[in-house]
């Protein structure tokens, strides 16, 4: 054991005064803080706050913000990046609606290997949080008010295929297995989901933290779990009710056998007839 270590050993553990004090004052040092009067204090704060509220606006007005539209293929009005640069890899069509918000971290990767230029449309007026990743093969499509939480991934591809043979030998996945995303309006995506290949989320869904979906969500539904299944339905607003499924009637109880009632009529053939149910309204995913 060299000396440097013997001498830390000899100060963590011996009762020698020297030892003591010498820990005494590692404590000391460790849990040293200055009074903080108020009436000095909060100018330093106010000071604080606004040099760095001027670094991150022009942080975001003269670096994040050229950057991110320079890799856009079209962008609307009232784009917000926030203070960092998106990390674009790849070369595709980024289409980006108005007032669309980018809370934090975005990672979008383009492959290479399906189309020559993969497609990622964003809707207007839709947030994306931080840490929000978009793998895209052919194409993703977010509708408009979509609310993504952190953290959260979207991919059109597995990006291997399932064959053990061909994922060691590094082959891309099939053309079959790269399946468009697509995200309806007004939809709210919880922290961490995964969003796989072929999903589809409706119109005003929300999907559970945590969640993964790889099917079909109906519009106007609560969803969670993997894979996610549906926990809730929510109602629709005035004039998208025919986006949900009505629900069925529920069946008639059968009259007592001894229960049958004929009409006062000539002919005995005239026992009312059933009156056929209502057919539920079509169901529109």
């Amino acid at each position: 054991m060299n000396k440097p270590a013997t001498l830390r050993h000899w100060l963590a553990t011996s009762s020698h005064p020297m030892a003591a004090t010498a820990r005494g004052l590692r404590k000391g040092i460790a849990h040293f803080s200055l009074p903080a009067p108020r009436v000095l204090i909060q100018p330093y704060l106010w000071l604080y706050l606004g040099i760095r509220s001027t670094w991150f606006f022009l942080r975001r007005v003269l670096m994040a913000e050229p950057l991110f539209k320079a890799y856009c293929t079209q962008v609307g009005r009232g784009l917000s990046t926030g203070i960092y640069v998106p990390w674009v890899q790849g070369r595709g069509e980024l289409i980006v609606g108005d007032h669309v918000r980018v809370s934090g971290k975005l990672n979008i990767v383009f492959a290479a290997r399906f189309v020559g230029r993969p497609r990622l449309v964003i809707g207007d007026y839709s947030d994306l949080a931080h840490e929000t990743r978009f793998v895209v093969g052919r194409e993703i499509r977010i509708g408009s008010h979509v609310q993504v939480a952190p953290g959260v991934t979207f991919r059109d591809s597995g990006g291997h295929p399932v064959d053990p043979a061909r994922r060691m030998a590094g082959e891309p996945p099939d053309e079959a297995d790269v399946k468009t995303v697509v995200v309806h309006d007004n939809v709210w995506i919880g922290a961490g989901v995964l969003v796989m290949p072929g999903a589809e989320i409706g119109e005003g869904s929300i999907v559970s933290a945590h969640s993964v979906v790889s099917g079909i969500v109906a519009p106007y539904t609560v969803v969670a779990g993997n894979p996610a299944r549906r926990i809730s339905t929510l109602t629709p607003p005035p004039g998208r009710e025919h986006l949900v499924a009505a629900p069925a009637a529920k069946p008639k109880a059968a009259a007592p056998a001894d229960a049958t009632t004929v009409l006062a009529t000539d002919a005995p053939e005239a026992a009312v007839q059933p009156t056929p149910d209502a057919g539920t309204a079509d169901h529109v995913r």
